[in-house]
């Protein structure tokens, strides 16, 4: 009795494993899967500049393809590795200076724009005395400013300021480019490397990586697109209304983006708070910011977003608002920026794994 007991345990293992791994293909597939996610968890505080490099250089990819259709594949790779380090010399020597000067100013400028919002909040308890009393508000508000300055010194005493930090941003200043020049011009050598550690059988696994590809590609592109015209159009406007930290807050418009839902959510405090301590609630001023962020935002998730990403991975906002939570919650920043690509290959992953019923999606709207 026993016996049959064990006997139908091991072949209920037996058949859930089956039902999970059908076939060679899939374990290469997740055997690929497992141990990509141990050593990019294991190394990612190691090999970051890689990891970034690898990125960087699959961004490049698609520009240096096009090229070749014209050019031989290395006067391809020189020409568009020499204007990505304009574009990031400009953005090292050019741009982040700006912006580290006007972040500085906003930073000392906080505790005057929450001494300004704290006056205004505090007329609330004489309109509204039925909702909240004015004791409570104080306390709240106390907090608030507290924690505010608290982390504003934080920030300004980043690791700029320290030799290690010094040393770390000169790594990536120096590592990174190099990494990608080669990334780009021995990409066949590399991944013939690669390759030799890959299961023979990854047909499913190529299936998956075509897909991601893909998806990927269309994402980044559109992506990309979207951070530069949402970022230049939000300088344009911002300049032309007289808006202070019109460069440092066009910045946080584009990169917004990159978080969905949530960035545009955040976006909206510097931006209307910078132009509430400039020119107060009863400003005119005030209202033109609010109807030009309103009109840039409207214009963005109405007119951009379908129009660059028709082509794109479609995933539902809640599987969204998922990854971005778990990915962010695993690796921090990098799990924010990612969380998207990530998300991408899980669907593809499930859409492509074999199994019984091919009309179970898990992420598909």
């Amino acid at each position: 009795m026993q016996r049959s007991k064990d006997f139908s345990n091991l072949q209920f293992l037996k058949d859930s494993l089956h039902r999970f791994l059908p076939n060679s293909q899939a374990v290469a597939l997740a055997t690929i899967l497992i141990v990509g996610f141990f050593l990019i968890t294991s190394l990612a505080d190691v090999l970051m500049p890689v990891f970034i490099a690898i990125v960087l250089a699959y961004l490049l990819e698609g520009v240096v393809k096009k090229l070749e259709k014209r050019f031989d594949r290395l006067p391809s790779v020189f020409i568009v590795f020499t204007l990505f380090m304009a574009a990031f010399s400009y953005f090292l020597f050019g741009l982040m200076p700006m912006l580290y000067q006007q972040f500085k100013q906003l930073l000392q400028h906080t505790p005057d724009i929450i001494k300004s919002s704290q006056a205004e909040i505090l007329k609330l308890p004489e309109a509204y005395p039925q909702f909240i009393s004015a004791e409570k508000l104080r306390e709240l508000m106390l907090v608030i400013q507290q924690e505010a300055l608290e982390y504003g010194q934080e920030l300004l005493s980043l690791s700029a300021s320290s030799l290690v930090g010094i040393i770390s941003v000169l790594i990536y200043i120096i590592l990174v480019p190099v990494l990608i020049l080669f990334c780009l011009k021995d990409k066949k050598v590399l991944l013939k490397w690669f390759t030799q550690f890959m299961p023979r059988d990854r047909s499913l696994a190529l299936k998956v990586w075509e897909e991601v590809d893909m998806q990927l590609g269309n994402y980044i592109r559109g992506k990309f697109a979207e951070v530069i015209i949402l970022g230049s159009a939000s300088y344009l406007c911002f300049s032309l209304l007289g808006l202070n930290y019109a460069v440092l807050l066009a910045v946080f418009m584009g990169l917004s983006v990159i978080i969905p839902y949530v960035g545009a959510t955040l976006v909206t405090f510097p931006v209307l708070g910078v132009a509430f301590f400039q020119w107060g609630l009863g400003g005119d001023e005030f209202m033109y910011i609010v109807i030009a962020y309103s009109i840039i935002q409207a214009i963005d998730g109405v007119v951009l977003v379908p129009l660059l990403f028709s082509e794109a991975v479609n995933l539902h906002p809640v599987a969204i608002i998922v990854a971005i939570l778990f990915f962010g919650g695993l690796w921090g920043f990098w799990g924010v920026f990612f969380a998207i690509p990530l998300a991408t290959l899980v669907n593809a992953v499930t859409s492509a794994w074999p199994r019984l019923d091919d009309k179970m999606h898990i992420f598909n709207m």
